[in-house]
């Protein structure tokens, strides 16, 4: 409030409204791409990201080891969706390469084409076994199971039952640790999605190569992806926005209606903790949803919390192995089918970018295991992992024993969520409840309990922070069937909305 010197008039100074408090639970893709996209369409707003790791970039981020740079699970960036496109360009400009997709699959001793193709499957199964493929594709056409509810059935609908037998249950158990018949039919739907053996005939037939649903070549970051969420992490503290990691948000108080403030504790350098109270205006969340609803006060009702301890997450661990010689495959990375080991998909990191690898006479081979943290796997101490995995890799006739002359492991709980035959039910009661607060918002492949791409989690991040903004755009249209096989924009959900 000002005073004239030469009258009694009082002048009252106008003030803008403060930015509104909007805080941002997680800093991997989704999380991070939500608060630049706050700062970039708001630039008076300066939202709050919390993430409880050390590290940001979750998932997606580039771990270190004695110079030599891996990437968590590998990350293709491929998209259909424009403005994520747009994103990783503006971000990485000429740090964003061009890499060459090859993969493979090896089973029986040999390795087939991923993804399937007809000639290469026959030659490699012989004449016999292909024809008992062939024989069973056709009965699986003619008479396929009328109710699709299970990824067996989804499969053998389109393969044929001797094909998922091969190439689909022996690996689908090993990700998930449960009997594919116990996993719902929607993640095959999202993660297989268009191609079927017959059209896997016909491009053969016409020479047209991979189903037009795949890709030859993608994008990479010259330093790995987590090179693209340092950037962004940089950008939103640049523009006035705060990134805090080791800070775990504890409980989100509200009103029955809206979030009011969230608590964390941040714990520091020397190990020491401490609370933090934040008052707010908005909350993305992109932690599991299991633990928002438990992280709630007051508490969830009891259907809802029982149903959030029924939606179970499966863990992931990489050992990592240094070979003295070069590349064993070129591949970017080859799925192991074959029982008899535990490994399930094994990375070249040279392969995604030169610069992730130091040494031009060494390899960096990444030996990928699906788990749970109460298993034997996830327990097992880091020497006998990489024992583990030395062993393995010479089973599979890749390196010998004697070619590892380092390793470490990495851990990622909670990497992949389970589409069990009770998911959906128990992920609806938890939409359901959570979508009766008014300014909470949940995102990405945790947050939403959703196996979506890094694409697919960055735009929820994007229409999250559009709603905040104003607009009423539906989070989860996105990762459709529709929304993976077209170009999707923000129209694309505006016109679902509207329909």
């Amino acid at each position: 409030m000002l005073q004239t010197p030469s009258s009694d008039i009082i002048v009252i100074q106008a003030r803008r409204p403060a930015p509104r408090r909007v805080v941002v639970i997680g800093a991997g893709p989704a999380g991070l791409t939500a608060a630049k996209t706050l700062m970039d369409r708001a630039p008076g707003m300066k939202p709050i990201v919390l993430e409880a790791a050390d590290e940001i970039g979750g998932i997606s981020r580039t771990a270190m080891y004695k110079g030599y740079r891996f990437d968590i699970g590998g990350h293709r960036f491929f998209s259909k969706v424009a403005e994520v496109n747009k994103f990783w360009h503006e971000v990485l400009g000429d740090d964003l390469i061009r890499v060459r997709r090859m993969s493979r699959i090896f089973y029986r001793g040999r390795v087939f084409d991923y993804t399937i193709k007809l000639f290469n499957v026959l030659f490699n199964l012989g004449i016999y076994e292909s024809a008992r493929v062939m024989l069973s594709y056709v009965k699986w056409r003619a008479r396929p199971a009328p109710t699709e509810d299970s990824m067996e059935t989804w499969v053998m609908n389109r393969f044929g039952g001797r094909l998922y037998m091969h190439f689909f249950r022996s690996y689908t158990e090993k990700v998930w640790g449960i009997p594919a018949k116990e996993i719902r039919a929607d993640w095959a739907a999202q993660r297989i999605k268009s191609l079927t053996l017959g059209r896997a005939i016909w491009n053969a037939i016409t020479a047209r190569g991979n189903d037009t649903s795949l890709i030859d070549e993608f994008g990479y970051p010259r330093l790995g992806p987590g090179m693209m969420w340092e950037r962004v992490r940089d950008l939103v503290v640049a523009a006035g926005g705060t990134v805090r990691t080791k800070s775990a948000v504890t409980r989100l108080v509200h009103n029955q209606s809206a979030i009011r403030s969230i608590v964390s504790i941040e714990r520091s350098a020397d190990g020491s903790e401490k609370t933090s109270v934040i008052n707010v205006d908005h909350v993305i969340s992109s932690m599991p949803i299991t633990t928002l609803v438990a992280a709630m006060d007051p508490p969830a009702p009891d259907h809802v919390r029982e149903a959030a301890a029924k939606l179970r997450y499966r863990d992931f661990l990489i050992v990592t192995l240094i070979l003295n010689h070069p590349d064993p495959f070129p591949d970017n990375w080859i799925y192991i089918h074959s029982p008899q080991v535990k490994v399930g998909r094994i990375q070249n990191f040279r392969a995604w970018s030169a610069e992730m690898v130091p040494d031009p006479n060494h390899a960096s081979i990444g030996m990928e295991y699906f788990c749970q943290r109460d298993d034997g796997l996830w327990s097992m101490d880091n020497k006998d992992l990489i024992d583990l995995a030395s062993k393995e890799l010479a089973a599979i006739g890749l390196a010998p024993v004697s070619a590892v002359i380092d390793g470490t492991v990495i851990r990622q709980p909670a990497a992949y969520p389970v589409y069990d035959a009770e998911y959906m039910e128990n992920l609806e009661i938890l939409k359901n409840w959570l979508g009766t607060f008014e300014n909470l918002q949940t995102i990405g492949r945790n947050g939403m309990h959703r196996y979506n791409n890094q694409d697919h989690s960055m735009l929820t991040g994007m229409f999250a922070a559009r709603n905040v903004l104003g607009e009423k755009l539906d989070l989860w249209d996105v990762n459709t069937e529709r929304s993976y096989h077209e170009e999707f924009t923000v129209s694309d959900a505006k016109r679902s909305e509207a329909a």
